[in-house]
Formats: C-alpha cells, sequence, structure tokens
C-alpha cells in the first residue's frame, strides 16, 4: 500500500470516528432534553392559543361545566364563543384512586403511595409509572404533610427516561391550583411559596405541619440533576 493510500485511509477512520463521536453527543443531548423541550413548547403554544384546562372528577362532570360555562347558545352565540369552547380541554384524574392534575401546566398522572425516597431502585421504578407518594408522609384528607415527587435519575444521561409529569413545576405561582384525586374524593391545594434547594436538603421531606400541607418536589434546572425544585401549598379548606 502506497503512503498516499495510508494517509487516506487513516484520514478516513479518523473522520468516521469523529463523526460517530459527534452523533453519540447529539443522540445523548437528544434523549436527555427531549421531555423538556416537548413540555417547553406544548405549555408556549397553550399560552399563545390561550388554552384552558377545566379540572372534573369524570368526564360527564367535564361535560356539564363546558356546556354551563362555555356554551355560545348561553353566551350569545359568538364566533370568539364557540373558538373559546373548541380551546377549552377537560382534565379528568388518570386514576381516580390516586392521581394529582395540576391544570396550570396540563399535568395529569397517577401517584404511587408508599415509595420509599431512600431506596433509589424503588423510586426510579415508580417515576416511570408516574409521580410518586413519600412512604411515612400523609394522604390527603389526613390533615398532616404530604409529600410528592417526580422526574428523578440516577445518573443525567437518564433524565429523558422518567415522567415528564413536573418538568413544568417552575411556571406555578402563588394562587395557583394542584388538585389531588384519591379514593374517589377531589382535594384542591392552592400553591403558597416555591424554594429551589440542594438534594441534601433532606429535611422537607419530613417537616412537620398544624393543617393538611402539600410540597411537590423535582429536579432543577428541568433536565438536569443539580439542585431540586419544591412547591408548597395548602388545601383550600385550610386557607
Amino acid at each position: 500500500m502506497s503512503k498516499k493510500d495510508s494517509d487516506y485511509y487513516r484520514i478516513f477512520i479518523l473522520r468516521t470516528f469523529g463523526n460517530f463521536l459527534i452523533l453519540s453527543s447529539l443522540f445523548l443531548i437528544g434523549k436527555t432534553f427531549y421531555q423538556p423541550i416537548r413540555e417547553e413548547i406544548r405549555y408556549f403554544i397553550n399560552e399563545r392559543t390561550q388554552k384552558e384546562y377545566v379540572v372534573a372528577s369524570t368526564q360527564e362532570e367535564g361535560d356539564r361545566i363546558i356546556k354551563r360555562d362555555f356554551s355560545p347558545a348561553i353566551k350569545g352565540g359568538s364566533l370568539k364563543q364557540a373558538k373559546d369552547r373548541e380551546n377549552v380541554e377537560i382534565m379528568v384524574p388518570v386514576d381516580p384512586q390516586f392521581s394529582i392534575v395540576i391544570p396550570k401546566i396540563g399535568a395529569n398522572a397517577p401517584v404511587i403511595s408508599h415509595v420509599n425516597a431512600a431506596d433509589k431502585d424503588e423510586y426510579l421504578k415508580a417515576l416511570k409509572l408516574g409521580v410518586a407518594h413519600a412512604q411515612g408522609t400523609a394522604f390527603p384528607g389526613e390533615g398532616g404533610h404530604i409529600f410528592l415527587f417526580a422526574h428523578s435519575t440516577d445518573y443525567i444521561w437518564n433524565v429523558g427516561t422518567y415522567n415528564a409529569v413536573f418538568y413544568l413545576l417552575y411556571k406555578l405561582e402563588i394562587g395557583d391550583e394542584v388538585n389531588i384525586f384519591y379514593n374517589g374524593q377531589r382535594f384542591i391545594y392552592q400553591v403558597t411559596g416555591k424554594q429551589i434547594i440542594d438534594p441534601s436538603e433532606v429535611q422537607y421531606l419530613t417537616r412537620k405541619t398544624d393543617s393538611e400541607f402539600l410540597t411537590l418536589q423535582t429536579c432543577w434546572p428541568p433536565g438536569t440533576t443539580a439542585k431540586r425544585q419544591l412547591i408548597f401549598a395548602k388545601r383550600v379548606s385550610d386557607l
């Protein structure tokens, strides 16, 4: 083989290997951040189109709400009102036995109860299915501290593997509504605050309260595992 041929094959191999590394990196980046980006785009479109989510215990209840509050016939039959009705989506809990529904961010997911937050294998398995209820914390209606968490990972490149329901949690502001359906009953909570903490600050998991209090946790920033975003809410009847 001539020197010219040898140089050609060497350059070819180096370029092929370089392209492989680039494509592999792009794949890992896409796998990690696909879900956060998808959720951001969905939220952006919903804001621009002024989409409204209506929470209902059943589809039948939702249909009654639509007819009552968004019916063009009742409100004069204008084209704008007809369009508004088309831009309303009913959110019925995916599991009336235990689900969380957050209308502002279009989140609707089952909650897996009694998940050991200290057992990585256990909570990672649960987070592929939905939102985890931390073992040892209260349930809706018990008057104690309820702790729910979602979107966690063992390694950053696995972030996209887990449920995306809490990716937009940071969009919530004071006064926003969080619904939990438990044993067929609807419990409504109102956001009272939020905080970003280090993963080592586990005292929020075991906090005590004199009224029914809800804490939601996810990773921060979205698509990473650097810190934790906490959302605090109180049951509406306790406000």
